[in-house]
Order: C-alpha cells, then structure tokens, then sequence
C-alpha cells in the first residue's frame, strides 16, 4: 500500500515538474511579429521604424521580437494597410494617400495648409488622429501617426512662375494630386518607389515631396530644380498601424510597453524629417542643382490658386469644415 502511495505521489510530482516546465517555456517563449515598412532601408525614416522596433524588445527585455520588412518587400507601399488588417503583416509603416478614398477624414491632415516643418506636420497628423478618432481606423490599433515637412516641387526645369507650372506631367500622391491641378499642372499617380525612374526615363517632368526626397530617394540625381513654395506646403500623413487581433492578445504589460514608446517615437520621426530635409537640401545643391524662391506676389498666386482645395474638402469631407479648423488650430498650436 505504501509502495502504490509513494508511485502516485512521485508520478504527481512529476506531472508538477512537467506542466512547470511547460509553462515556464511557454512564458519565455517570445512574441514574435512582423513589421511591414515602404520606406527603402537605408532611409531615415525607415531607420527610425526599425529603431522603433528594437526599442520595443529591449523595453521588453526579448519578450517582444519584431522582424522589420523595410522597402516593401513583404507587402507594397499601398498594401500595407490592408496587409496589415489581413494578418500578411502584423504591423506596417505606409501612406494614408496611398490608398486615395479610403480614409476621407484623415484626408484634412494632407491639404495645402502651408506646414512650416517635418516636427510640426507630425505632431499635427498625431494629434489629430488621437483626437479625431476616425471610423475608418477602427479596424487596425493605431500605434502612432507621422508626416513630413512642406511637400515642394521638383523638376527638370525651371519652375519659377504658375506660368512655367503649366501642363508639365507631375508625379503625386493623394492629395498633392489636387494640387498639382489647381497649379495648372498634370498629375501623374505615383507612390515614391517608382518616381527615380519615372523622371529619369521622362515620364514625368517633375514631382511634389519634401525636398528629403532628393537625398531619401536619391530624385536629386534625375531633378535639376527644386521650386521653395511652403506657402502651398502639404504633408503626408503616415501611419503605423496593428493587426487588432494580435494587439488584443498582447499581455497588458506589452501593451502599455508599446504604447509609451509610440508616445515617444512621434517626436523621433518628427526630428527624423527635419533633419532629412536638410539633409536633402545639402545633397541637391551638393549636385548643383538649383533651389528657386518664390516673390511674395508669386507665393500669393499660388496660395490662391490653392484655397478652393481647402474649401471643397470644407464642404465635403465628413466634419469637413470643423476638421480643417481643427487641423489649422493644431498648426497654430504646434508651431509655437
């Protein structure tokens, strides 16, 4: 009888060690997700998404491990979103305007509303995001939203009058679409990845971007003139969005984990921007290219050549009108 008695401890001891064990690996075992990126690898910006990813697993201590898929290779700037809310990817970095329609609010943070800088555009875009809380991101967790500074024009040749603007081919995105036209000008649909060769083989005659893009994306070495209108300067909205059902599995701790380091990384992104810009403005005029500054009666053409874009989204958009007074409120406020 004792005999039998000491087998059934032993084997219930054993069955203990056994489901320790398990649960012990279980809990070491790491979260591992993956992290879709438009941006090429060697760009700030995408250098700051790849940062973002390594702080989550130091503040984790390896508890969370994100792969980061820079330059579109798991999924193409305009499936980021939906490969995120698909499960193809378990966050991603792209463009709101990348997917023109489908996020109509968030559209007011892209209008020509004159962003004096990457810090302020991102703040801009984050703030109203977080406070505008928008149907149509309610199928993702919004982790953090950026933008980049003042959207200028660059071409083949010299843009310095609306004049000079006039029926040239001008790759855009989104919004910068609309503003493309309302300057007399043709917009050409096209996400960054494909602009180099598009003004190197002469499908376009230019493009609208942050001047970063000169260095970022290398468009310095096929542009010849950067035209400096910020009084017309849009942003684009960018997103770093989670699949809902993988945020919802999180720990609680990982959860507060990554939304502190989101908290903190729009300011990164912001400062990644400036100093992209100036970078981009060293590395073109490094080329001898050209950078063309608008007169003040010049500025004003454009300006008002751009305003029915603000008034139709006014009109139109849902909240449209209270947006766009929000969005120009937050410039105010961020820009001081």
């Amino acid at each position: 009888m004792k005999k039998k008695m000491f087998l059934v401890f032993l084997m219930a001891v054993i069955g203990i060690v056994f489901m320790s064990v398990g649960a012990y690996k279980a809990q070491a075992e790491p979260i591992k997700l993956t992290y879709s990126i438009f941006f090429p690898p060697t760009h700030a910006q995408a250098i700051a998404a790849m940062d973002f990813a390594k702080e989550i697993e130091k503040r984790t201590n390896g508890k969370v491990q994100i792969t980061a898929f820079p330059g579109g290779t798991l999924t193409k700037a305009p499936m980021v979103y939906d490969g995120v809310v698909k499960g193809i990817s378990d966050l991603g970095n792209s463009c709101f305007a990348y997917t023109r329609g489908r996020f109509p609010v968030m559209e007011v943070v892209d209008l020509p509303m004159g962003y004096a800088s990457g810090a302020v555009a991102t703040k801009v875009a984050n703030d109203f995001a977080k406070s505008a809380n928008p149907k149509e991101l309610q199928d993702v967790k919004v982790l953090y939203v950026h933008a980049h500074g003042p959207g200028l024009l660059h071409t083949k040749k010299p843009v310095r009058t609306l004049e000079d603007l006039k029926g040239m081919k001008i790759r855009a995105t989104g919004l910068s679409a609309k503003v493309v036209e309302a300057l007399g000008a043709v917009p050409v649909a096209m996400d960054q990845g494909g602009t180099y060769e598009a003004l190197q083989k002469g499908v376009v005659e230019g493009t609208f971007g942050p001047i970063e893009v000169l260095k970022g994306w290398k468009q310095g070495e096929v542009i010849k003139y950067t035209t400096n209108c910020p009084v017309v300067g849009y942003t684009t909205a960018m997103f770093v969005v989670m699949n809902k059902d993988k945020w919802n599995a999180l720990p609680d701790d990982v959860k507060k984990i990554i939304d502190e380091t989101a908290e903190e990384w729009v300011a990164v992104h912001g400062k990644a921007w400036d100093a992209a810009d100036e970078e981009g403005r060293k590395f073109t005029l490094g080329l001898g290219n050209e950078i063309i500054n608008l007169s003040d009666e010049e500025n004003a053409k454009w300006r008002k050549a751009v305003e029915p874009i603000i008034n139709d989204y006014a009109s139109k958009a849902p909240d449209g009108k209270a947006n766009v007074a929000k969005v120009r409120g937050l410039i105010d406020k961020c820009g001081k």
